[in-house]
C-alpha cells in the first residue's frame, strides 16, 4: 500500500535537511600568481647587481651614440624574431626593448640615457674567480692589390675551396669558426685540411680560388688574424673582402716564437712590430708563419669603399662603440659598459675608457663572458692602436629588466675583493712578461645565433 502523503512529505524534509545542511558556498579559487620572469643564465660567470651610479663615467658617455650602434643591432634582432619559431629568453628580452626602441627613439642625449636606465639594468659581469675582463682591438687593413697577377702582386687571397666541410654545419648555414673542419675526399671520406705551410708553398694553385693578389705575405697574414680587408685596385675602386671560412687548425699566436728566438724583445711585442720584422726577415718570417697553421679563406662583399664591415651579427660595424663578444655565451645585441685605462692616445696605457659598447660581432678567440674585442675602424692608424690593446677592464653588461638575473633562492655571487697590491704588482709583471696574442679572425656575416 502506498504511504500516506504526510509521511512522504516528511522523509523529503528530512532528507533535504540532511543534504542540505552539508552544503555551502564554495570560496573563489585564489588568483594564479603572476609568472616569474625568465631568469639569466651564463656558464662559467659570477653577476653582482648595481646601480647606474656604480659605473665610472656612465653620466659622462655619449649615450645618443651608444644607441645609435643599439638601433642597428635592433633591425637584425626583429628581422630574426619574425622568422623564429622559439626564440631564447635574453634574445626574447631584447627584442622587446627592440620593439620599443624602434616605436619611440629618443630625441637626444639625455633622453638616449633614460631610455637604457629604463629598459635595462647593469650588472657586473667576470669569469668566475675573476674579478676583470680582457681587452684587446681589432681593425679592417686597407691595403693596395690587383685582380691579375703579375711580378708586384704574387700573393693570393682565397676564396673557399669547395671541399671544405665542416662537421654539423647545414647547407643554408654560416661557415663555424669554431669546431671540425676538413676536406671532402671521395664520397664518404673526410680528410684534414692543408695547413698553411703547404698553402703557401702553393698547392691550392691552379685551382681558381684566387680573388685577388697583393704584393706582401704579410699584410695577407694580418688580413687573415682581422677577417676583413678594403683592398684598394689599380683602376682606384675598392674590392671589399670578409671572413668566409677557416681551414679547421686552431690559431696560433706567433709573436711567442719571436720572443723565444730572441727576435723581438718581451716589452716591445706589437702587431706592428712583428710586421716590420718580418718584412726585414722575408725567409724568416715564412718560417715563423708556417708555426701558425690556421688559415683563413674570403668572399667578396658588396659594400661601398668607405663603409664599415659588417660583424658577424649582419650589421655596420661602429669604431668605438662595437665590440667582438663569445657568441656561445651572449646575444649579438647585448649592451656592455666597459671601464679600463687603455694605450689609445699613447703606448702607455693612460686613456680613460669608460664607454657604452654593442656586442656585435665574434671571434675564434673571443671565449669567456667578460671577454671583449674593441674595434677602432679602418687603415693604419686604426690598426696601430688596435695592436697595442691588451688591457683588463671592467664589464658591466646591460640586461633587460624582462629578465631575472637570478635564479629562485640564489643569491648573486660578488665578484672577489681586490687583490693585495704586492700581489697585483706581481701579476702585472707577469703580465708584461707574457707574449702579445693576436686577434682570430671574426665569422661569416650571418643572421643572429
Amino acid at each position: 500500500m502506498p504511504a500516506p502523503l504526510h509521511v512522504l512529505r516528511f522523509l523529503g524534509g528530512a532528507l533535504f535537511f540532511l543534504l542540505g545542511c552539508g552544503i555551502t558556498e564554495a570560496a573563489p579559487a585564489p588568483a594564479p600568481a603572476p609568472p616569474r620572469p625568465p631568469t639569466l643564465k651564463i656558464s662559467n660567470s659570477q653577476l653582482e647587481p648595481l646601480t647606474w651610479a656604480d659605473l665610472d663615467g656612465w653620466a659622462k658617455d655619449d649615450h645618443a651614440a651608444a644607441f645609435k650602434t643599439f638601433i642597428g643591432s635592433c633591425t637584425a634582432i626583429l628581422q630574426r624574431a619574425a622568422l623564429a619559431r622559439e626564440i631564447p629568453p635574453m634574445s626574447d628580452a631584447l627584442t622587446q626593448v627592440c620593439r620599443r626602441a624602434t616605436a619611440a627613439p629618443p630625441a637626444g642625449n639625455e633622453q638616449a640615457r633614460n631610455f637604457f636606465e629604463k629598459n635595462f639594468r647593469p650588472l657586473r659581469i667576470a669569469t668566475l674567480g675573476e674579478n676583470a675582463g680582457f681587452l684587446t682591438g681589432y681593425y679592417e687593413p686597407i691595403v693596395d692589390g690587383s685582380r691579375t697577377w703579375s711580378v708586384d702582386y704574387q700573393v693570393p687571397l682565397y676564396r673557399r675551396p669547395s671541399n671544405l666541410v665542416a662537421s654539423g654545419r647545414r647547407r643554408m648555414e654560416s661557415f663555424p669558426n669554431k669546431g671540425e673542419v676538413g676536406r671532402r675526399f671521395g664520397r664518404r671520406k673526410i680528410l684534414p685540411y692543408y695547413d698553411r705551410e703547404e698553402i703557401e708553398n702553393g698547392i691550392l694553385t691552379g685551382r681558381q680560388l684566387e680573388i685577388c693578389w697583393l704584393k706582401d705575405p704579410v699584410e695577407a697574414m694580418f688580413i687573415q688574424i682581422q677577417g676583413s680587408a678594403r683592398v684598394r685596385l689599380a683602376d682606384g675602386s675598392m674590392l671589399r673582402v670578409n671572413y668566409d671560412a677557416h681551414n679547421g687548425y686552431p690559431y696560433t699566436a706567433i709573436g711567442k716564437f719571436l720572443i723565444e728566438n730572441g727576435a723581438i724583445p718581451r716589452g716591445e711585442m706589437s702587431m706592428d712590430r712583428i710586421r716590420q720584422w718580418m718584412q726585414a726577415n722575408p725567409e724568416g718570417g715564412r718560417e715563423i708563419r708556417g708555426k701558425n697553421r690556421s688559415f683563413v679563406f674570403f668572399r667578396e662583399v658588396d659594400l661601398p669603399a668607405n663603409a664599415e664591415p659588417k660583424g658577424a651579427q649582419g650589421v655596420s660595424l661602429t669604431p668605438g662603440r662595437s665590440i667582438a663578444v663569445d657568441s656561445a655565451l651572449h646575444v649579438y645585441g647585448t649592451p656592455f659598459f666597459i671601464e679600463a685605462e687603455l694605450p689609445i692616445d699613447s703606448a702607455e696605457p693612460n686613456t680613460k675608457f669608460r664607454r657604452l659598447m654593442v656586442g656585435q660581432d665574434t671571434g675564434s678567440a673571443i671565449v669567456g663572458p667578460a671577454r671583449a674585442d674593441l674595434y677602432f675602424g679602418a687603415g693604419d692608424e686604426a690598426g696601430k692602436i688596435a695592436g697595442r690593446i691588451r688591457q683588463p677592464g671592467r664589464f658591466a653588461m646591460l640586461v633587460p629588466r624582462e629578465l631575472d638575473p637570478f635564479e629562485p633562492g640564489r643569491q648573486h655571487v660578488p665578484l672577489p675583493p681586490p687583490k693585495p697590491a704586492k700581489l697585483a704588482e706581481k701579476e702585472k709583471a707577469q703580465e708584461k712578461a707574457t707574449p702579445v696574442p693576436l686577434p682570430r679572425p671574426r665569422p661569416k656575416i650571418g643572421p643572429q645565433r
